[in-house]
């Protein structure tokens, strides 16, 4: 039996590589550590990085990250250096997707189920929570029931 411990440690390994290792130099062992790397400032390469990982179009990232695609153009032109809070709501938001794919064993099931209206959110599609405060921890509250079996 793999311990919790291990896969917990192959999930951050795989956000580190989703957000770049050279966005992201330093180990990652728990959403705490957003804070510390978000601190110290992240280059806005995180997003491309993100982007293309997740195969997301620039217009829908916008979107899930509440700027307008041009803001993200001057963004990469300029090799900005990201805001703390903008930089760990991508983190919460990769982490998110990440954990999403665990739960329902790909990208494309976990894809179709944020698009699909949800009793436990009060009927809202899942993605309509993502961009606003609080709205990703309750996301990742619905996928842990789903995971352990709760009904959501």
């Amino acid at each position: 039996m793999i311990a919790e411990k291990e896969i917990t440690t192959e999930h951050y390994k795989k956000l580190v590589e989703v957000l770049g290792r050279k966005n992201v130099p330093v180990k990652i062992e728990s959403p705490f550590d957003f804070i510390q790397i978000a601190s110290k400032g992240v280059n806005a390469d995180v997003i491309k990085n993100f982007s293309n990982y997740f195969n997301l179009t620039k217009g829908l990232v916008a979107q899930i990250l509440d700027v307008s695609e041009p803001t993200l153009y001057r963004w990469f032109k300029v090799n900005k250096k990201l805001e703390r809070n903008f930089s760990v709501k991508l983190f919460e938001i990769a982490d998110l997707f990440l954990y999403g794919e665990e739960v329902f064993g790909n990208r494309h099931t976990f894809f179709k189920w944020l698009n699909l209206p949800n009793d436990a959110l009060g009927g809202l599609e899942p993605h309509n929570l993502i961009e606003i405060p609080g709205g990703v921890s309750k996301v990742k509250d619905i996928l842990g029931r789903i995971e352990y079996g709760v009904y959501s």
